[in-house]
């Protein structure tokens, strides 16, 4: 049966229609899968006995393999039901919210995860709002995201959609994030912010888009100094 389209773009829906997608190697999301892995490579391991990661828009769970040793109690929170299921298979605590309305208690989390999350979001302050108010003073904030730029636009929606008809939809450009912007919400709610950019290695991004999964060396982002399409950023909470 071919699954249902959903046209309206950033529709939480798809996400449920492409289930399938999440593990599958080389599948629609591979490249979520190097995200996570960048993602995980700036979070230490937990210092104490009980320490919470928060993993927020934690989709299928990707984030799951890379923090399994880390020590952590790994709480996922996502509005996909099917998503939250495949988490919890990989030992992910799944909670099914709103990322600006988390139900969760103040200053819980010893690191706050946002991966690939805040482009889609539409209220952002209220987000990085939760995000802030649910990490705890000295606690980690980790997230990625698109930028709000022209080249951005051009080929995360334009040049992807052409290349993955499949991915059409899954980003809305009217929630696309600016860094100086994003640097001053945190700032506000006591996190200080540091930001760079990255992209996957072109070669393996050329053979994923041909069907030939890259081997697993290169299946990764790279630090670069550019902003310009995605960036990854940390910072502390400081009170």
């Amino acid at each position: 049966m071919v699954p249902p389209r959903i046209e309206a773009r950033n529709d939480v829906r798809q996400y449920d229609v492409l289930a399938a997608e999440w593990w599958r190697p080389g599948g629609l999301f591979e490249l979520l899968h190097w995200l996570a892995a960048a993602r995980a490579a700036l979070i230490p391991p937990a210092t104490r006995a009980g320490a919470v990661l928060v993993d927020v828009g934690c989709g299928a769970g990707l984030l799951a393999p890379h923090v399994a040793g880390h020590g952590y109690r790994h709480v996922g929170v996502d509005l996909g039901a099917a998503a939250l299921a495949q988490a919890a298979s990989r030992g992910v605590l799944p909670v099914r919210a709103d990322a600006a309305r988390l139900p969760l208690p103040d200053a819980v989390a010893d690191v706050v995860v946002a991966g690939e999350l805040l482009e889609h979001v539409p209220d952002l302050p209220a987000t990085v709002a939760e995000l802030c108010r649910v990490l705890r003073p000295g606690g980690l904030l980790v997230l990625d995201t698109l930028n709000d730029t022209p080249l951005s636009r051009l080929l995360t929606i334009t040049v992807a959609e052409f290349l993955v008809p499949r991915s059409r939809g899954i980003h809305d450009a009217r929630f696309y994030v600016d860094p100086v912007r994003l640097t001053a919400l945190c700032a506000t709610h006591g996190v200080r912010l540091r930001i760079r950019g990255i992209r996957p290695g072109l070669p393996a991004l050329a053979g994923w888009l041909l069907g030939r999964r890259p081997p697993e060396r290169a299946r990764r982002m790279r630090p670069i100094r550019s902003t310009a399409v995605a960036y990854q950023g940390m910072g502390r909470k400081e009170w």
